[in-house]
């Protein structure tokens, strides 16, 4: 599939995406996709896979690198802005849509683990999104990742983000923990499972560093979707993984059932949250189910 290297404005910043290109067809008006992806991922990694094979099954699909990351513009560098995100998201949309290969009444966003937050968050309040997919998201709140870390190390940890705030107001020197862990923490996605697709030739690219800014996992143990779920009125599918203990599909079902409109739940037999990342014999599952979700729901 032809891949096109393109720049759009957010925010003033300079953002560079991939957009995955149908074989050419000229004149045909298509339908979009917008992905957004794992915390630290950045466009080479798994939201371009997921564009290639949108790409391949007759979408435009856009790809690309959130301010602070990747090849994007955005200070400081690593960082993980929430709200940036979903503005980000929003100038996507902008940008496929004045696209002439795209059919702006046909824009759906697929968010891939922390990106399933901000699509939701995008979708609750941007009617140009038409539908959404969820694959292996999370499905954060402030009190259930405080419940599941437990009070007392959930008040030590913001403890400590509350520390760094003040030393780098202190200092003006960001502070930077590694995006990946094996060992645990300090880390963004801590643990043997995240290292073994970032950490590896699996998942490494040029365009990817095993750093984040600390308070970036601060601003990942405090997103909140549940508020956003019930105000998405765009048809949303949900993909989970039944293996997914990163996750866990309880979370997947909780979300299902709060939201309000046209739904579709698909679980798939997988034996961890990174088998969705790119491994063919669930992304494809997904990506048929996305497909045939957007086609009925468009």
């Amino acid at each position: 599939m032809p891949i096109e290297k393109v720049e759009f404005l957010s925010d003033g910043y300079r953002l560079a995406g991939d957009l995955h290109l149908p074989e050419h067809d000229p004149g045909a008006v298509r339908g979009a996709v917008v992905l957004t992806g794992p915390f630290s991922g950045v466009k080479d990694q798994v939201t371009g896979y997921y564009a290639e094979r949108f790409a391949q099954r007759g979408y435009v699909a856009l790809a690309f690198d959130h301010r602070n990351w990747g090849d994007s513009e955005g200070e400081p560098r690593q960082h993980e802005d929430a709200t940036a995100k979903v503005s980000d998201l929003r100038n996507a949309v902008s940008y496929l849509a004045a696209r002439p290969e795209v059919d702006p009444e046909k824009i759906a966003a697929c968010g891939v683990c922390l990106g399933g937050i901000y699509s939701v968050q995008l979708a609750a309040f941007d009617p140009r999104v038409k539908a959404v997919a969820l694959v292996a998201a999370a499905y954060n709140n402030p009190k259930l990742i405080r419940d599941r870390f437990g009070a007392e190390n959930f008040a030590a940890l913001m403890s400590q983000f509350a520390q760094i705030a003040q030393r780098q107001t202190d200092t003006g020197e960001i502070e930077y923990w590694p995006a990946v862990n094996p060992e645990g923490m300090p880390a963004g996605n801590p643990g043997p499972e995240p290292f073994e697709y970032y950490g590896t030739g699996r998942g490494a690219r040029p365009g990817w560093e095993n750093r984040c800014t600390a308070l970036s996992v601060l601003q990942e143990l405090t997103l909140d979707v549940d508020s956003y779920l019930p105000l998405v009125t765009a048809p949303m599918l949900i993909v989970h993984g039944r293996g997914d203990q990163a996750i866990p599909v309880a979370d997947a079902e909780a979300a299902f059932a709060a939201v309000p409109g046209t739904k579709e739940l698909l679980l798939l037999d997988t034996s961890n949250h990174i088998d969705l990342y790119d491994d063919d014999t669930y992304v494809l599952p997904a990506i048929e189910r996305a497909v045939s979700f957007f086609e009925g729901s468009m």
